[in-house]
């Protein structure tokens, strides 16, 4: 069983930690402080909390300035501070919260699904952080295995060249993943705190509005929460099929495209019919592939043209393939390549963002022109990526636009 995330709740009312206990509920490991010395004292014995709850008026020692000094301590940075607080700050002591090392502020009387929600998201992120660090780790025990390994065989000429060539590999992979890290902590953390806000301004408009709002006001703002909410759910959801997207030539598998395409197309038939759009296909090759990846990839490329159709014009979307051989039974030769090709009638783009949208929660339009998160396009780069292919797109605005996905014929997988 893995170990429940560990909270920190530092107030100095009993009632007030009594009562956070019980909205969290059993989810959580709760250690309670009444003070900012206890708390201090705490985590001079333990340092891996996941996330820390702290009252901003304490005696003695504020929560700002406890905040401050958990900080000045190297292990303890890493761990994140919600400020709970009975008072609606001006704009220079929230940011001197923030400056101290706060992450979110939650006004009193809490809410409890809001406490909830907010406590859940920041766990979350705890954990694919710490995932995402895990990695680098390993990506660095590798070079370090490789570099060692060197300097044990160097009696071979070519065995030296085939590990420094490798090493080469794995010192370019290890700086794209710290480049990917780097933008992957700051985008989420951008796009995550964006519905926050969002439910943290029209929770706070019902709160003050309950008594002498209209029903259908409030009604107004708890839609707009939960929109805010399923936003946040879609997006960690989407982070999380990033995350977990991985090839292995035993994963492989000799499949007919034309069966997985159609497949997806009877997923997205609800669309289909409601655009009233148009689609063709020529006939698809048998590839060495991962099903359960190829299908997400047309899934996204294909919903992506139906979303992007013109109002005022039927989407029309043509799937092709091309290689060097035009017979499809024919034996995969050596370094020869598939052109999968989706071309559609839509709205297009600008050039100019051909490569950009393939990055982490890139979006050309407004969330309320379009929903969406930012990251299907991700995804799909990252699948043709660990298939060992390419993925491009051409476009124009207001002309179509077409992706092209380049998978490798060759492959040491068997066929099954």
């Amino acid at each position: 069983m893995p170990l429940r995330p560990k909270i920190l709740l530092v107030d100095d009312i009993e009632n007030n930690l009594f009562s956070m206990e019980t909205i969290l509920g059993i989810n959580y490991h709760i250690v309670k402080a009444t003070s900012g010395r206890e708390a201090l004292k705490i985590l001079l014995a333990e340092w891996d909390f996941t996330l820390i709850l702290m009252d901003v008026e304490m005696p003695n020692l504020s929560g700002l300035e406890t905040a401050s000094l958990i900080y000045d301590r190297e292990k303890l940075r890493h761990i994140p501070i919600i400020f709970i607080t009975a008072h609606n700050y001006g704009d220079e002591k929230v940011f001197k919260g923030y400056a101290s090392g706060a992450v979110d502020y939650i006004y009193k009387p809490v809410q409890p699904e809001l406490l909830r929600v907010k406590v859940s998201v920041f766990v979350e992120l705890y954990k694919k952080n710490h995932q995402l660090i895990e990695q680098e780790r390993k990506l660095v025990a590798i070079n370090k295995s490789l570099e060692n390994e060197i300097k044990d065989r160097i009696s071979s000429e070519e065995k030296v060249k085939d590990l420094n060539k490798q090493l080469l590999e794995n010192i370019n992979r290890l700086e794209s993943t710290n480049k990917e890290l780097d933008h992957f902590a700051y985008m989420a953390s951008h796009d995550l705190q964006e519905p926050l806000r969002k439910m943290r301004m029209f929770s706070d408009r019902l709160s003050l509005n309950h008594t002498n709002a209209p029903d259908e006001e409030n009604k107004q703002y708890i839609s707009k929460i939960q929109s805010a909410c399923s936003r946040m759910q879609a997006l960690i959801n989407d982070i999380l099929a990033f995350t977990k997207i991985s090839v292995t030539k035993e994963s492989l598998i000799y499949s007919n495209l034309n069966i997985l395409l159609e497949e997806v197309l009877n997923d997205l038939d609800v669309q289909i019919r409601r655009k009233n759009a148009k689609i063709f296909v020529d006939k698809l090759p048998k590839l060495h592939v991962h099903p359960g990846l190829i299908k997400p990839l047309f899934h996204n490329l294909i919903g992506n043209s139906l979303k992007y159709s013109k109002n005022n014009e039927d989407p029309v979307i043509r799937i092709t393939a091309k290689f060097d051989t035009l017979d499809f039974s024919s034996k995969p030769s050596k370094d020869k390549y598939c052109r999968i090709c989706v071309e559609d009638n839509g709205i297009g783009f600008d050039p100019q963002y051909s490569e950009q949208i393939f990055n982490m929660f890139k979006r050309l339009h407004l969330n309320s022109e379009y929903e969406g998160t930012g990251i299907g396009l991700a995804i799909c780069k990252k699948i043709v990526e660990e298939h060992k292919g390419y993925i491009c797109a051409k476009s124009k605005e207001n002309e179509g636009a077409t992706f092209v996905v380049t998978l490798p014929l060759e492959t040491t997988a068997g066929s099954r």
